[in-house]
């Protein structure tokens, strides 16, 4: 319909949030001089606490969510993007602090906006996401700080999730040797198909250890738990090794000693993907059309229309959903 798009809108009342989709004017669309149909989007885990409002990360309603989105440039006032050009955006705070693209259309700024990688399609980039980017921007971070295939295992916990999931089939294609985390049974076979060459019981990694060091097992690790896991891992990890910390599904506090630090020149390296500059953006979305082998990304993606989001978040906050979600937003 000209002149409409529609949306998945939330409403708050009594303090309690709910969505429905709902045809709205292109009036309503936040300020920007970019405006983008969107052709998919994705559902991550900050999605997921947004559509539950947890969190207090929305504070006006109603509200578009969708901290990601790619389509078509459908008009621009911005100087690098024209119509018709294939575009990404994750984080600068879309979704949260102003409209996003749960959506079949979005206003944005330009300067948010990277190109579509030409190896990928829009589905493809939005099976990478927030959660994905998000996995190559802390497997560069070890990188800087000397992690190498020869160096030793590599951790990730969380990995049945869409952050992890994505580390593993990144980390495996370049090499590395995988132990991947995880405290559901039936997605071993999935880690493996991945890359992973060891499951760890969460359970493992879930429970103090008393000990300020514990036996040197890793050299680096991608943490999307935090709380008592990453607690665990820094005890455990090689001397000068690395641990890139980038979610909280476990919990947001850290009980832990400097001796990690003091004694083996521990690293614990903090990846936000919200605000990332632009030149490393650019880099991290080059290196995953690179190093991300796409029919892996095809069999962790599961599709979902923006009808069964509001259903789909419990299930990511509870750690049911496996791999990526794409939302196609006019389906």
């Amino acid at each position: 319909m000209a002149g409409h798009f529609t949306a998945l809108l939330l409403e708050e009342s009594g303090g309690k949030v709910s969505g429905s989709v709902k045809e709205l004017p292109d009036a309503s669309l936040p300020a920007g001089d970019v405006t983008v149909g969107v052709t998919h989007s994705t559902l991550n885990y900050k999605d997921g606490m947004i559509l539950e409002g947890i969190g207090r990360l929305v504070r006006q309603y109603p509200h578009v969510p969708g901290v990601d989105f790619a389509g078509v440039v459908e008009d621009s006032q911005h100087k690098d993007w024209r119509k018709g050009d294939a575009v990404v955006l994750t984080g600068w705070r879309v979704g949260e602090a102003q409209w996003g693209g749960h959506a079949t259309r979005a206003r944005v700024k330009g300067d948010w906006l990277v190109p579509l990688p030409k190896a990928m399609s829009a589905k493809q980039a939005m099976a990478v996401g927030t959660a994905g980017f998000t996995s190559m921007l802390a497997v560069m971070a070890l990188e800087v700080h000397g992690l190498k295939p020869e160096s030793g295992e590599v951790l990730v916990t969380g990995a049945a999730g869409g952050v992890g999931s994505v580390a593993t089939a990144v980390l495996a294609k370049l090499g590395y040797k995988v132990a991947c985390s995880t405290g559901r049974p039936e997605t071993h076979d999935y880690l493996k198909s991945l890359g992973a060459a060891t499951i760890v019981e969460r359970a493992a990694l879930a429970a103090p250890s008393g000990k300020p060091l514990d036996s040197e097992r890793w050299a680096g690790a991608v943490d999307s738990v935090g709380g008592t896991t990453l607690a665990t891992v820094l005890s455990q990890m090689k001397y000068r090794g690395s641990a890139a910390a980038c979610g909280l599904a476990g919990g947001p506090k850290l009980e832990t000693t400097v001796l990690p630090f003091l004694l083996r020149g521990v690293n614990l390296l903090g990846i936000d993907s919200v605000m990332c500059p632009m030149g490393q953006r650019r880099q991290a979305w080059e290196r995953l059309a690179r190093d991300l082998p796409l029919a892996k990304l095809d069999s962790m993606t599961v599709t979902a229309k923006l009808a069964d989001l509001p259903r789909l978040a419990g299930d990511i906050l509870k750690g049911q959903v496996r791999g990526r979600v794409v939302v196609e937003t006019g389906a």
